[in-house]
């Protein structure tokens, strides 16, 4: 998918956020990057042979 050069990481790669947005609906809470993968704002992804990437949370301590 992705045509630029260098290559954007694939969407099997660990770094595969790294890639392109070529799509932003920050009103819906995704990109669309140029490896076909969809980011969701709260990130997790959706690749784009259908798994499910859950998103990685930071938990908040109460002081």
């Amino acid at each position: 998918m992705c045509q630029h050069r260098p290559e954007c990481p694939s969407a099997e790669c660990e770094d595969r956020e790294a890639a392109v947005t070529v799509a932003c609906h920050p009103e819906q809470g995704w990109s669309l990057l140029c490896n076909g993968v969809v980011l969701f704002e709260d990130t997790g992804e959706l690749l784009p042979d259908g798994r499910v990437i859950a998103p990685r949370r930071t938990v908040a301590h109460a002081a």
